[in-house]
């Protein structure tokens, strides 16, 4: 019963997030949304950030989940476009809002795993002193993490990320070539 009413405050969010700003959604107005009391809620959830957190935590999980083997920086950057695309206003909300700290922290979590993921592939026979495979990772999860925070900024116009792919498509091989490189200063 607990998964079933968590799941439905959720759902019942989600819903109310992609109809007004997230300033105009309360504990009240969502719980008589979901027709449940307000100590169900406050069970499952401290406060609306935290059941943001638990939201974007879950998706985040769920395209790692699907996705266990991201062969190109491209991909990666695809995977997190995808989800936002498909939940635009609700993501335009929550960035938007005074919560967008947290949403860019777990913007930022989707895209090291993404990018960790990638990385795993683009390793592969190399090996790296681990502070050096940190570096390279963090690398491209600020270039990952930087072109979705611009995209965000910029209203995410669908012409933003056709130019970045275009990026991506002139930058094939480069993280292998950086990989290469590292090895060499080893």
């Amino acid at each position: 019963m607990a998964n079933f009413t968590q799941k439905a405050i959720k759902e019942t969010f989600w819903k109310m997030l992609d109809e007004k700003p997230l300033s105009q959604i309360t504990v009240k107005s969502l719980v008589e949304e979901c027709g449940i009391n307000r100590n169900s809620f406050y069970y499952h959830f401290k406060d609306l950030p935290d059941l943001i957190q638990s939201i974007v935590m879950e998706e985040a999980e769920r395209i790692i989940e699907e996705n266990p083997q991201i062969r190109s920086l491209e991909e990666a950057f695809n995977l997190v476009i995808e989800f936002s695309l498909h939940n635009r206003r609700a993501v335009l909300h929550i960035y938007n809002s005074v919560n967008r700290v947290i949403f860019e922290q777990y913007l930022q979590k989707l895209c090291e795993e993404v990018v960790r993921i990638y990385c795993e592939q683009v390793f592969g026979e190399y090996i790296l002193e681990e502070r050096d495979r940190i570096m390279v990772q963090n690398i491209l999860k600020c270039e990952c993490f930087g072109a979705v925070l611009l995209w965000l900024n910029d209203g995410m116009k669908e012409e933003d990320v056709e130019d970045y792919q275009r990026v991506c498509e002139a930058m094939k091989g480069l993280p292998e070539e950086f990989v290469k490189r590292f090895v060499k200063l080893s």
